[in-house]
């Protein structure tokens, strides 16, 4: 028979995977490893990509993610997707690890929190600022958000210093994922009368050695740093092009929806706290409010500091994506909640508590369950596909209160349920889909036609993503491309030349006009779509997308 630990482990491995492949899902190369995957490049290899505008303004200076990922290529001789994957899935393995954790501490049966890890393990969107809970791409946040739900879990045991160690993991992905996790152990550890000093302050240790180390890399890399925008405000012009391009770190900017989605979150997270708190230990019990606190109050600081104050670091630190914790600990308490509510015989209430859980995968805001626009098909799907799916969550916990048989296997159709039918069924998609066929012969060829400092310029994609597709596949610079200018936030010099760029280039559109004007700013390949045919050129490629046209000499490497 096998040991419970096997089967937990198994289990939560199982989840992640089921996570991973199907249902939230993953990408590659199609929202910030856009950004990351160009930097890592170029320092993996110096030959290319050194007319690229984002490759060579990097910003991994306070992260120890590159230097990880450089350690695994030179070890494994993979690439950086494969490297990057085979830290993303074990890292969302132990994110779920953690949500168990917390579960059983309040005192779920193993099978029970199970059921409520793979809830959470739906994932959740977190509209305002733009994050996941777990991120489709293998990005720095997404590393460092499943270890601050690990260090949260292991604190629910009192492991603290194991706690300590899985929270400075995260601190050394990214910084400003984990600073509500520490605020909240701080204010844990020097609250009058807290019990176990000893116990909390052995958990700063990690965090101690973590941030000598990540001091230590920063200082190396001092030159690569934009140091002017730490301590001043910003500049008119800055503002206006942050707002236009990364309008995610500006509460005003936000929609007033999301604003009440939060307010409802919270009213949430409180009231499964008070349900559990009898449950919860004095540990446990700091970061299922504190963390929901953190989150809220993360609004007002942000507007005050940024949209009032202007100051230019924020939009670096991003301090309103701390309320993604709020929506982390409301779902957990909620689920807990609502399981336990079942286990004591009220299972209308405990239904209830199950809701948010499974309607923020398919809804993103709890408001549009509790209020949908039943005249629109879509919207009536998916509340129908929430109360089916609650109705098995309710189901597996009354078989476990009863000691009924079937349990796992109604568990298991809960999970699978979720992870099909929510994509299918509910059209919930998460992502465009970007890769095609034709993308990837446009990227061969230039990867391997075409010089390693060519630049290519796509002037009719407007704000589409394939060109950063592009130049992540092909290790080709392009000359501008939307995703870049939300890079902004992190340089002011990449943040002018990518304005300027984009001016000249694409804001008005393309015309052939231009061909003489493209030339003289360095630009070697022009990539369009066949409505854009240039009659009177010859094409160097193409096929049933893509037209590409050689401007001047350089390209063809005379």
């Amino acid at each position: 028979m096998s040991s419970p630990r096997a089967v937990v482990a198994c289990s939560v491995l199982a989840l992640a995977l089921l996570g991973f492949f199907q249902f939230p899902g993953h990408t590659f190369l199609h929202q910030d490893t856009q950004i990351y995957i160009p930097m890592l490049e170029r320092m993996w290899n110096h030959d290319v990509l050194a007319r690229d505008l984002v490759a060579t303004h990097p910003h991994v200076a306070f992260t120890l993610y590159d230097e990880i990922a450089l350690g695994l290529r030179w070890i494994t001789r993979l690439d950086f997707q494969y490297v990057l994957v085979l830290q993303q899935i074990p890292l969302r393995a132990l994110g779920i690890l953690g949500v168990y954790l917390i579960a059983c501490a309040l005192g779920l049966s193993m099978r029970m929190a199970l059921l409520a890890a793979g809830v959470f393990s739906l994932g959740a969107t977190i509209g305002g600022p733009s994050v996941l809970t777990f991120e489709y791409e293998p990005v720095p946040r997404g590393f460092a958000v499943p270890l601050v739900l690990l260090a949260i879990g292991l604190v629910a045991h009192r492991w603290f210093l194991a706690a300590g160690i899985s929270a400075a993991l995260g601190f050394l992905y990214h910084p400003p994922a984990v600073w509500p996790f520490w605020l909240i152990w701080l204010g844990a550890l020097l609250w009058p009368g807290a019990e176990g000093r000893r116990s909390w302050w052995r958990g700063l240790l990690p965090l101690a050695a973590a941030a000598l180390l990540l001091g230590a890399f920063a200082w190396i890399q001092r030159e690569a740093q934009d140091a002017g925008l730490l301590w001043r405000t910003l500049e008119a012009d800055l503002e206006k092009l942050q707002r236009m391009r990364a309008a995610y770190n500006w509460i005003s900017a936000w929609s007033a929806q999301w604003i009440q989605h939060y307010e409802l979150l919270g009213v949430i997270a409180l009231g499964a706290f008070l349900r559990l708190r009898q449950r919860a230990s004095r540990e446990l019990s700091w970061f299922l409010i504190g963390l929901p606190l953190v989150g809220l109050a993360s609004l007002p600081v942000s507007w005050w500091l940024l949209d009032d104050g202007k100051w230019a670091l924020i939009p670096q630190v991003q301090p309103a994506r701390s309320v993604l914790f709020l929506t982390v600990m409301g779902l957990v308490a909620a689920s807990v909640a609502g399981l336990h509510a079942v286990g004591r015989g009220r299972l209308w209430e405990g239904a209830a508590w199950l809701m948010a859980p499974f309607a923020i995968p398919t809804q993103s805001q709890v408001i549009q369950v509790l209020l949908p626009d039943l005249r629109q098909p879509l919207p009536s799907r998916r509340v129908l596909l929430v109360a089916a799916l609650v109705a098995l969550a309710v189901l597996a916990a009354w078989l476990e209160s009863r000691r009924r048989r079937g349990v796992t296997a109604v568990c298991v159709v809960t999970m699978l349920a979720a992870s099909f039918l929510i994509p299918s069924w509910g059209k919930v998609r998460n992502y465009p889909r970007l890769d095609h066929p034709e993308l990837a012969q446009l990227c061969d060829w230039a990867r391997t036609k075409t010089p390693p400092n060519a630049v290519f310029l796509f002037p009719d994609a407007g704000k589409e993503l394939h060109p950063g597709l592009f130049r992540g596949r092909a290790l080709r610079a392009v000359y501008v491309d939307w995703k870049v200018g939300g890079q902004a936030n992190f340089s002011r010099a990449l943040a002018a030349d990518w304005w300027s760029r984009w001016q000249r280039t694409m804001e008005a559109g393309f015309r052939p006009s231009d061909l003489g004007r493209y030339e003289g700013l360095g630009i070697d390949f022009l990539v369009v779509s066949p409505e854009h045919r240039i009659p009177a050129r010859t094409t160097a490629f193409e096929n049933g997308r893509y037209l590409v046209y050689v401007l001047g000499l350089r390209a063809g490497g005379r």
